[in-house]
């Protein structure tokens, strides 16, 4: 378990995606990223340079989304993103994998989509996490089927969501459950030792991240770093 504050920072990447976020506030998020040395920032594409310039003299890396939000882009479409990420100077690729495609039970099409986006970041010298979107997979059987599938490839992390991926409740509302324990162990249960966990959506305060990596998580996305991070010294984490 994390046991200090800078030990809970490095299993942060800091989300910095939602589609209202300025230059400004990308900026700003980046420089939270920087003061609490966090293990990454996973910011929207287009502001992969941007990210790459506010830290370049820290050791958080630099990371962005394929594919994103809901994985229905073509496969060369993917590729190219993740290509020019890399030229950009994101060392991280969070890949959404094509939720349609996983649904329809097409196995050999998500198999290549892990295949070609593994490759890219092999070459790149890139992490790879592959994004379920369990939100979306109403049978378990599907997530056991996607974990066995990223074992066949040099896959570094499977992500249980975006935090995007919004689905109807009995009463009639929108929500997400995010990364739920059930899921959690799961993914650990089924993905090999090798390959690591983010558990991404609901992970909000500190209780939330101790919670998850006693699930065996490894890494979580949060855009309440700055809130975790103050909790973690205000309890004693230094």
């Amino acid at each position: 378990m994390a046991g200090t504050a800078h030990s809970i920072a490095k299993l942060i990447d800091h989300s910095l995606l939602h589609p209202t976020l300025t230059d400004e506030a990308l900026r700003a998020g980046c420089e939270l990223a920087k003061k609490y040395q966090v293990a990454s920032v996973c910011i929207k594409p287009y502001a992969v340079p941007l990210a790459q310039e506010v830290l370049k003299e820290s050791e958080v890396a630099v990371g962005t989304v394929v594919g994103f939000p809901h994985g229905g882009n073509r496969i060369e479409t993917k590729v190219k993103e993740a290509e020019m990420a890399c030229d950009d100077g994101a060392t991280e690729l969070d890949m959404v994998l094509n939720i349609g495609k996983v649904l329809s039970q097409d196995w050999n099409y998500v198999a290549a989509e892990i295949r070609e986006l593994s490759a890219v970041a092999r070459r790149r010298q890139a992490i790879l996490k592959v994004i379920f979107e369990n939100d979306f997979l109403t049978h378990d059987e599907y997530k056991v089927k996607l974990c066995r599938l990223c074992n066949s490839f040099p896959v570094d992390f499977v992500k249980t969501s975006t935090g995007f991926g919004f689905v109807k409740q009995p009463e009639g509302l929108y929500a997400y459950a995010g990364a739920t324990d059930h899921d959690l162990e799961l993914m650990r249960r089924e993905c090999s030792p090798r390959i690591q966990i983010k558990a991404a959506a609901g992970v909000r305060t500190l209780d939330d991240v101790l919670k998850v990596v006693k699930l065996g998580v490894t890494r979580v996305g949060a855009t309440a770093t700055e809130a975790i991070l103050t909790e973690a010294i205000r309890r004693g984490y230094a």
